[in-house]
């Protein structure tokens, strides 16, 4: 056989069983301190007894806009629409801004803020990195509901908004986020955008 060939086909091969490799961990943390709840309401989908997976995310985060729009969808109806993963999004303020519009979401209701967030996700690039960004804020919660009177007080809200915060100053004592998005599972943090196939890794040999 052709040298050359079987070369090649090692290459190949490596190639190949790089691109299968789990990724590797940033960090290790406990779990159970990750999964304790935080001072408002979990923002979660799926059972309970599924394997807890934990997104630390900014709304402002290009990157974190990119994972709810692509991999996300297909991460929900592999593990969480089956039951086999817990999955819980915690906010993670790198900014004023973010705090804003984390603060907002929530005033829309604890069971509407993933969809909110997901709405700022997907319209990021009108409010997110203009020059005065409240109103562009406020005019893209409309949609919701949220009434500007309302929307104000809730960014007056010393106590909502402290909570807000709580959540960032804990990830980052705690867990040790640096950026965002980063996920945390079988106590093990990963950072950057995990693609479909890096959750397949990471997932299935803790599912039973």
């Amino acid at each position: 056989m052709n040298l050359r060939v079987v070369f090649l086909g090692l290459a190949l091969f490596g190639l190949a069983a790089t691109a299968a490799a789990a990724p590797k961990p940033a960090g290790t943390v406990g779990m159970a301190e990750v999964v304790k709840p935080g001072p408002l309401p979990e923002i979660s989908f799926g059972p309970e007894a599924g394997v807890p997976v934990v997104e630390y995310g900014s709304v402002t985060c290009p990157h974190c806009a990119a994972f709810d729009r692509d991999i996300w969808p297909k991460l929900k109806a592999a593990y969480v629409d089956s039951g086999k993963v817990r999955y819980i999004f915690r906010e993670f303020s790198r900014n004023p801004l973010d705090v804003a519009a984390f603060t907002l979401a929530r005033c829309v209701g604890d069971d509407k803020a993933m969809a909110t967030i997901e709405l700022l996700f997907r319209t990021q690039d009108k409010w997110a990195f203009v020059d005065n960004p409240l109103e562009p804020l406020l005019e893209t919660l409309r949609p919701t509901g949220l009434p500007r009177d309302k929307a104000m007080a809730c960014l007056k809200d010393k106590a909502l908004v402290g909570k807000v915060r709580e959540i960032t100053d804990t990830a980052e004592k705690v867990v040790k986020v640096q950026g965002t998005p980063t996920f945390v599972i079988d106590g093990k943090t990963y950072g950057g955008e995990l693609t479909v196939a890096d959750f397949d890794e990471l997932l299935k040999p803790l599912i039973k």
